[in-house]
């Protein structure tokens, strides 16, 4: 019976990979969607190289800080249990380059793309994957700490903290040190609008994020036998909690609608293993409201000028996850148990601590080095004609 089960998990695993694969187009074209018609071409360039760049450096730096294994053996090796250990990388690779695509989203239209590249390569083969084994592979005996400290590990079924949190607060330092665009907030106080260049686009990448969401979540359980019908009900029920408290929250705002359930969706990762439906409604509920309020006070009031919002969508909203966890995932709650407030809170914490510490470092040694930001005479051109040379369409049609 082993072999047909190898089989069966490897391709369970390898239909996960793909629609997380699916996701990056969702990153490029939500993107794509909400910035200005002269950084459209940079938005889906930057997302597909940062994937590219991701998976060199996760194959053979990141996978093996995060849990130990090395693809420098041969062919046979790799190729044992239906090269079961090959299509986890696979699967694993596509949350890894979630970070940099989250990244990518806060810095748009001001950031340097070659700069950026190499900030991809030391997120995805070290500050990524460290904590990653941290919590999802027992490393320095964090987990181990906290069970005998509180009574429960930090849990983190599909990434609410590991992978949403980390990106969204590792993008807040880049943000921070980057500034914001040109003309965005004027000396009077004034705040100049920049509204989202094409809302179809931006529809179109939250439908595939949400719809490739489902294989993040329920194949992170990893093998087929492991597989939860729960998983699917309780992302759906985020999903749509999200989607209709940012609809209220936000004013009917088509941007805020169809990042809501990405909110939910963040939101739930974390606990959706556990949680009752009813408890996944709610907390995706609360992120979609979490994610209006916060990218209007970031935004308006902070001048913090993080264009997609991954901040608040991510970062906080993935916080919101982590800790969550530890709230409806009790049986009091309607929880299946097996977690602990306090460990998520720790756990969260770390998370955050880390993210933080490791971008400002890095971001910080790129600035002073090398350079962040583009020169304000490219920004005003914008980044497709700076960097790559050409738009998005045409100035004009040819008519024959």
């Amino acid at each position: 019976m082993d072999a047909p089960k190898q089989g069966i998990d490897a391709l369970f695993i390898l239909l996960g990979a793909i629609m997380v694969l699916a996701m990056h187009a969702g990153f490029a074209f939500l993107e794509l969607g909400t910035v200005r018609k002269k950084n459209q071409v940079n938005a889906l360039v930057k997302i597909l190289v940062d994937f590219s760049v991701s998976t060199v450096v996760y194959f053979v730096v990141g996978y093996s800080v995060a849990y130990g294994t090395t693809f420098f053996v041969s062919a046979s090796s790799l190729a044992q249990q239906n090269g079961y250990e090959l299509v986890k990388f696979f699967f694993l690779l596509t949350f890894a380059a979630a970070i940099p695509a989250i990244v990518s989203g806060g810095i748009a239209e001001r950031a340097r793309f070659y700069p950026q590249l190499l900030a991809t390569a030391v997120i995805v083969g070290f500050i990524y994957p460290f904590y990653e084994g941290i919590v999802w592979n027992q490393h320095w005996g964090f987990q181990a700490w906290l069970k005998a400290m509180t009574g429960e590990e930090f849990h983190d079924f599909a990434g609410s903290v590991v992978v949403h949190a980390v990106g969204g607060w590792i993008a807040l330092p880049a943000i921070l040190l980057l500034g914001a665009r040109s003309n965005r907030y004027k000396k009077d106080g004034a705040i100049s609008a920049h509204p989202p260049s094409s809302i179809p686009f931006l529809a179109l990448g939250a439908w595939i994020l949400c719809v490739g969401w489902f294989g993040f979540n329920v194949m992170s359980a990893q093998t087929i036998d492991k597989v939860s019908g729960l998983v699917a009900v309780n992302s759906l029920m985020a999903m749509v909690g999200g989607t209709l408290t940012a609809l209220w929250v936000g004013k009917n705002d088509p941007g805020f609608v169809h990042n809501g359930p990405l909110a939910g969706l963040v939101a739930v990762c974390a606990g959706s293993d556990i949680m009752h439906p009813f408890g996944a409604l709610v907390v995706g509920g609360v992120a979609g409201a979490l994610f209006v309020a916060m990218f209007t006070l970031t935004q308006n009031r902070w001048k913090i000028d993080d264009v997609l919002g991954v901040w608040p969508l991510h970062g906080l909203c993935g916080t919101w996850g982590g800790i969550a966890a530890g709230i409806f995932g009790l049986p009091a709650l309607g929880g299946l148990g097996g977690v602990n407030l306090s460990a998520q809170i720790v756990g969260t914490l770390a998370g955050i601590v880390w993210a933080v510490a490791g971008s400002w470092l890095l971001y910080g040694l790129l600035k002073s080095t090398l350079g962040l930001r583009l020169s304000q005479e490219e920004e005003f051109e914008g980044a497709d004609l700076s960097i790559h040379q050409i738009n998005a369409s045409p100035e004009r049609e040819v008519s024959w």
